[in-house]
């Protein structure tokens, strides 16, 4: 599902500011005077929907949809040094459009656009525990952020990842105490979720997003903390998802898992929570065995069991911080945990988003597994925002 549909939290922020056409980026100032533009009220009508199985064509696909209203290029990664130090890094570029209709070709501004773009870059520095996370925005104009397909290629100013061959990425970010400098190998071919890459989210038509992941990626580069340059290799996943209005009415948060184990496979699940105490039946996931193939799981094939939790010293919030996993259909158990306690991103729109270890047996062989869990809506729900 993933993963940031709390997009729509960062984008009332940015979408304000660009609504003035104003030639510098954002600042954040006011989140409650923003708030109402996370609410749909219409805002989707015209934008293209989610509605077909099997409509994802590469390489096309890897590039921006406009015709959707909300999209996200969203990379994860578990990196080790040659010393066993270990990083965990998100790097993800959102994209939100304004009205469905592009600005028009002969406008006299270059800085008029009717895409808006965001941009989250966090770091877990493991042994330390020490978290850093940042975030940027601006506008698909004037060439300060944007996306393309062939080469690939999507950034906001000099934070980007870009193709430097077929099969490998780069991805390239600086900020204050931290930079990411990272080359990406591709494994395995993409991975289409739910019915052929039509990611189901809720019972109304067109609530539903196109989702398709690269995972197992092999990693080689470097992190560089507080000037100290670590070369690392490591595990990278990517989600790319693009749709309109996908939540139903009454979604308020939700949990998302991507787990790459040691023996090749692969696990990626997300529940949506309901204002109820219930789960969004739509809720899936897929199970990726070491050769590419996907089996599709919904959500009566596992069973989530919350083993403790974690209370943020900054928002207030509780989260879950240690799980049990059981899907008896392919017969997986794990227990597992985060990495580090304090991955909570303190951003426009506050969420908890890290690196975990898990343990436990594959059809009774013993496996680890090491990857990112994601969990919006315990510091204030997320009802009406996607």
């Amino acid at each position: 599902m993933k993963r940031s549909l709390l997009i729509l939290g960062l984008i009332a922020a940015v979408t304000t500011a660009f609504l003035l056409f104003r030639p510098s980026t954002a600042a954040v100032t006011t989140n409650a005077a923003l708030e109402s533009l996370l609410i749909d009220d219409g805002r989707s009508a015209g934008f293209a929907r989610a509605l077909t199985p099997g409509a994802i064509e590469f390489p096309r696909d890897l590039g921006p949809h406009d015709d959707f209203q909300t999209e996200w290029w969203y990379y994860t990664g578990n990196l080790e040094g040659a010393d066993g130090r270990l990083f965990g890094y998100q790097f993800t570029i959102f994209r939100r459009a304004l009205t469905p209709d592009a600005a028009p070709v002969d406008d006299a501004s270059p800085w008029r656009a009717n895409q808006v773009y965001l941009a989250h870059f966090a770091l877990s520095d493991i042994a330390n525990g020490d978290f850093y996370a940042y975030e940027r925005f601006s506008r698909g104009a004037a060439g300060l952020a944007g996306a393309q397909a062939s080469p690939y290629r999507v950034w906001l100013e000099d934070w980007q990842v870009a193709e430097i061959a077929p099969g490998r990425t780069r991805i390239q970010a600086v900020a204050d105490e931290v930079a990411l400098d990272i080359v990406l190998t591709e494994t395995l071919p993409p991975v289409l979720h739910g019915d052929r890459g039509l990611s189901v989210k809720g019972a109304e038509p067109g609530n539903a997003s196109y989702y398709y992941s690269i995972v197992r990626q092999q990693v080689s580069g470097s992190v560089t903390v507080r000037g100290a340059r670590v070369p690392v290799t490591g595990l990278s996943w990517k989600d790319h998802e693009y749709s309109t209005r996908a939540l139903s009415p009454g979604a308020v948060g939700w949990d998302w898992f991507s787990l790459q184990l040691d023996n090749g496979t692969g696990l990626m699940f997300f529940q949506i929570r309901r204002d109820d105490g219930t789960l969004e039946p739509a809720s899936s996931g897929s199970f990726i065995l070491a050769d590419g193939t996907v089996r599709h799981l919904d959500r009566a094939g596992w069973e989530l069991e919350v083993l403790d939790t974690w209370t943020s010293p900054t928002s207030g919030a509780v989260y879950p911080a240690g799980w049990r996993i059981a899907i008896p259909a392919i017969g997986l158990e794990l227990r597992g945990a985060p990495l580090m306690a304090n991955q909570e991103l303190n951003l426009t729109t506050v969420y908890w988003e890290g690196a975990v270890e898990f343990r436990g047996a594959l059809n009774g062989a013993p496996v680890t597994a090491r990857g990112y869990i994601e969990m919006t809506g315990y510091a204030g729900s997320m009802d009406g925002r996607l």
